[in-house]
């Protein structure tokens, strides 16, 4: 394992190189920020572990604390352990609060002390947090999905959570922003304090600094009495701003200077009052290409971005698909004493689909299906009612325009009273589907809106060779 050592004092470099490299490790050193800087940039995949200074000469207009906020945004995979020859509380704590693991203060620092603090650390790199301490930790807050994107987003809620680091939420529409906004708080040294969220679309024009910063009494017609704002509620937790991207550009510098002060000033009145807040906002927007279009302030999207988090969208982890199912199933079991269960040829037919509105669409179809089904499994019938018809696979996953969609095929097996003509039509459109997806039988009664036995039925009656169609 490597582990780079960041300091101007080359003498004491070399004295923890040494140490370093006598238990066994690999020794990187830097004595200066911007090396540093330049090494992460290049290798951070392969550094187990930083030991950074807080203190550099005049050669450098960088800090520790400088070199620490970039890394923890850019490289939160790096542990930081910060060294003073100054320390301070007023110093460890803020490195805390940006990420560091701890805080070595250079006079009690002996060769004893070092190796068990590196010691320790490495043990606690190595041991992690867990897959599944990391799904338990997204469960907790209704995000289902053990892909690798998931946790990849469990772990960068975990790494970020325990930093005062403003982060910006990044998705579709229906991905569970929210979701993650709630666990980033739960997970941090705020989770005892409010959480508050602000509708930023909801939120009238001429009402806006009223409801973040509030107003006193007669600052404008209607104010009756004093109003704490938003702002004030989510003193020492977290403030949540939903679809910032959607903000006004007019009132988008009016958060500039609270941010910045860390206080507010309530319309009616000149004094600033302190709040302590940990900014989390959320956009399904392209802020770059709002900024390029001066639609979006340079300003606030540095403020709001000091690092950030995308969500994928339900196509990008399909994969997750069943679990997210069997969620929604339990919930709705539990909380309508139901016995509801899904038929696997269900589950490929939701695969399928394109999923435009993501998990916010997919539960919303579930509750409708679960409620207004006739049998106590899920079918593909169900879901064809609900959704219409889905896409076969493609690459680009797009949902069936409805000029595309072939005419439906009724659920049920009685075809045995239909007319030569229609066998022949049933036989062909079925042959066709099988043909459209490589003879997969899930797939093609999805196409036709009915159930994967349905289908198995009519191809043995028909006489339907399914392997025909796989060979081709």
């Amino acid at each position: 394992m490597k582990i780079l050592i960041v300091d101007d004092n080359r003498d004491f470099s070399a004295t923890i190189a040494d140490v370093v490299r006598a238990q066994g490790w690999e020794p990187l050193v830097c004595n200066s920020p911007e090396q540093a800087l330049a090494l992460l940039a290049k290798s951070a995949q392969e550094i187990s572990l930083m030991l950074l200074d807080i203190e550099f000469g005049s050669e450098s207009s960088m800090t520790g604390i400088d070199v620490l906020g970039k890394s923890i945004r850019v490289h939160p995979n790096v542990p930081v352990i910060m060294i003073s020859g100054k320390g301070t509380i007023e110093m460890a704590v803020q490195a805390t609060k940006l990420g560091a693991i701890n805080f070595i203060d250079k006079s009690t620092l002996n060769n004893e002390r070092l190796i068990g603090v590196l010691t320790a650390a490495m043990d606690r790199i190595r041991s992690g947090t867990s897959d599944e301490d990391k799904r338990r930790v997204m469960e907790a807050h209704g995000i289902i999905g053990s892909s690798q994107a998931m946790m990849d987003v469990a772990d960068l809620i975990l790494r970020y959570g325990r930093t005062d680091l403003n982060v910006l939420l990044l998705g579709e529409t229906g991905t569970g922003k929210k979701l993650v906004a709630q666990a980033l708080h739960a997970v941090s040294r705020r989770a005892k304090h409010p959480f508050v969220t602000v509708d930023i679309p909801n939120i009238p024009r001429e009402l806006f600094q009223s409801e973040l910063f509030g107003h006193m009494r007669g600052s404008f017609s209607g104010a009756m009495e004093n109003k704490r704002g938003l702002f004030h509620q989510a003193h020492k937790g977290t403030l949540f701003m939903d679809e910032i991207g959607d903000m006004p550009q007019e009132l988008q510098a009016n958060l500039l200077l609270p941010m910045e002060q860390r206080g507010v000033r309530r319309l009616g009145s000149v004094e600033v009052e302190p709040v302590d807040i940990r900014f989390v906002s959320a956009t399904d927007r392209n802020l770059i290409e709002a900024m390029s279009e001066g639609r979006f302030r340079d300003q606030l999207y540095h403020r709001l971005r000091e690092c950030d988090i995308y969500i994928p969208a339900l196509r990008e982890r399909i994969s997750d698909m069943p679990e997210i199912v069997e969620y929604y199933v339990a919930k709705h079991n539990k909380e309508l004493g139901d016995n509801k269960s899904v038929a696997p040829g269900a589950i490929d037919y939701l695969q399928q689909y394109t999923w435009p509105g993501n998990v916010r669409e997919l539960a919303s179809t579930l509750r409708v299906a679960f409620q207004t089904m006739s049998t106590d499994e899920l079918e593909v019938a169900d879901l064809h009612r609900i959704l219409g018809r889905a896409t076969t696979a493609s690459p680009a996953r797009q949902p069936m325009q409805p000029q595309q969609q072939t005419a439906p095929i009724a659920p049920t097996t009685d075809a045995l009273h239909a007319t030569e003509s229609e066998v022949e039509s049933d036989q062909q459109k079925i042959e066709k589907a099988l043909e459209k997806t490589a003879g997969n039988v899930s797939k093609a009664a999805a196409v036709l809106g009915i159930s994967r036995e349905t289908l198995h039925t009519r191809i043995k009656k028909y006489g339907i060779d399914i392997s025909t169609y796989r060979l081709a």
